[in-house]
């Protein structure tokens, strides 16, 4: 009895996961770094993976049955990083350290997003924010117009669909 539940697997885990697996996918299309001008290097796909994971969440913040889904795939989220950290050779001494700056950037990027998202449908917030936090300044206007078509696509999907761990993201 104990090793079958051990062995089960868990549903909101596995939503998770896969939840989280499709915003590596997109967060990694070419046309994020060709055509919206995302930076290709370490702090730009974390930004661009951080991006819609936080578009994720902020879909399911007001659905109270993914409660749970929300923050699994914060904890898988979370998880990658510490993995992508070891595996990039950061030492364990610097592990911590690294991860609670990158939970603070992580923080600091939904609380802003989530003001953005407010002041819609004044873009001009969420256009700051892109051009602040994912590309160094540059001309955010592409990636706006790609944030607020994933947001709309986000918003048609099914809540019971999203919660099960399945997501359809918008060309980029």
């Amino acid at each position: 009895m104990l090793l079958d539940r051990l062995l089960a697997k868990n549903p909101t885990k596995t939503a998770a996961r896969r939840l989280h697996e499709a915003a590596t996918r997109q967060g990694r299309l070419p046309a994020l770094y060709l055509d919206m001008n995302a930076r290709d290097t370490v702090e730009g796909r974390f930004e661009m993976l951080t991006l819609h994971v936080i578009l994720l969440i902020d879909r399911l913040k007001d659905e109270p049955a993914a409660a749970a889904v929300r923050q699994a795939l914060f904890d898988v989220y979370v998880r990658d990083l510490d993995g992508a950290l070891r595996e990039m050779g950061v030492g364990d001494l610097s592990v911590g350290k690294k991860m609670r700056k990158l939970g603070e950037a992580f923080y600091g990027r939904a609380k802003a997003y989530d003001a953005a998202f407010k002041a819609l449908p004044d873009a001009g917030p969420l256009n700051e924010t892109a051009s602040r936090t994912a590309l160094d300044g540059a001309d955010a206007a592409a990636l706006t117009d790609y944030i607020l078509r994933c947001r709309k696509a986000l918003a048609t999907q099914a809540a019971g669909a999203l919660i099960a761990g399945e997501v359809a993201w918008p060309a980029a």
